[in-house]
């Protein structure tokens, strides 16, 4: 019995546009993330539901737009992680994919079972990641800049498959 559902050819970032993004440090990624995630999820926030991530390190990997983000919760507050440090969980893939699931055009499971979006470290922190934004409702929230994004994937979409991007840093699952 196969649990994999067929998706479309991933087409991923070319590399000139990826160019700009892979000259920003991953710790301004990281802290800009970590500003835009407590704006985001500040109800969340305030009822406890991130208390999963108190004290671990989640790190993100954008393989094709060459940037990545680690983010860590202390005292109640989402904040950058220093990317060097070793990192409780990994979460790595192509921009689309991560629009993708953001758009909830694929859902999670779909994404992870057929290895466009991939785990490392803590599954069980993984799972818990995976169930708070499955449970997430951010269409009032977040309305205009959801169109906004559903328009990114769908021009995203429509670039030819290009080979796949070299890593410019450690492999997924590897504690760095």
């Amino acid at each position: 019995m196969n649990n994999t559902t067929h998706l479309p050819v991933n087409p991923y970032l070319p590399a000139p546009l990826a160019l700009p993004l892979s000259l920003v440090p991953g710790k301004t990624y990281s802290q800009v993330m970590a500003r835009l995630l407590n704006k985001l999820f500040g109800p969340e926030l305030a009822d406890g539901e991130l208390d999963f991530l108190e004290g671990k390190i989640m790190r993100v990997d954008v393989v094709d737009a060459k940037l990545h983000f680690s983010i860590t919760l202390s005292q109640g507050v989402l904040a950058a992680a220093d990317t060097k440090c070793p990192h409780d969980l990994s979460i790595e893939g192509s921009i689309y994919d991560f629009l993708l699931l953001a758009t909830r055009r694929e859902d999670a499971d779909t994404l992870f079972f057929n290895r466009r979006l991939r785990l490392g470290g803590d599954t069980e922190l993984g799972l818990y990641v995976k169930n708070f934004l499955d449970a997430l409702e951010l269409d009032v929230r977040i309305g205009p800049f959801l169109q906004m994004m559903n328009g990114a994937t769908t021009l995203i979409g429509r670039i030819p498959r290009l080979a796949i991007p070299k890593l410019p840093f450690p492999k997924l699952g590897r504690r760095s």
